[in-house]
């Protein structure tokens, strides 16, 4: 029973992982409804910065560390190892889940003004021209222009 449990957690992780699709952005079904706006400027300074985990990580990485954990031992060191699975898991899941990310400090091209914009990823460099994608007030995307 043991060794089916492992083979189906390592199917869905390893379906789950096939499913990804990589550099590609992802937009929600509303942005297709509405009118975005844009600013665009020069990046003059850059700091690296990480978003945090939102708990997705965490969790997972628990679940997955307890139900590795549970196929060591058995009685109460089936118990201990599930336990200590889930422990180092979910930190793990908590590192794995934070995102790279850079604060930008944008000269607008159409005024003195400068913002401050995090986007995710660290592929902006300083003195690359960028466009600010915005809905109201929120950003969706910033990217090369």
């Amino acid at each position: 029973m043991k060794k089916f449990l492992n083979i189906l957690v390592y199917g869905v992780i390893l379906l789950f992982s096939g499913c990804a699709r990589q550099g590609l952005q992802e937009v929600s079904p509303s942005a297709t409804t509405q009118v975005l706006h844009y600013e665009s400027g020069l990046i003059v300074s850059i700091k690296p910065v990480a978003i945090k985990d939102n708990g997705t990580g965490t969790f997972i990485g628990g679940l997955v560390g307890a139900v590795l954990g549970s196929t060591v031992g058995r009685g109460r060191g089936s118990t201990l190892a599930s336990l200590a699975g889930g422990l180092g898991g979910a930190y793990v899941g908590n590192e794995i889940g934070k995102a790279n990310a850079q604060e930008l400090t944008v000269q607008l091209d159409d005024s003195a003004e400068n913002i401050v914009v995090i986007a995710k990823g660290t592929k902006f460099h300083t003195g690359e021209h960028v466009r600010i994608v915005k809905n109201a007030n929120r950003v969706v995307s910033v990217e090369a222009y």
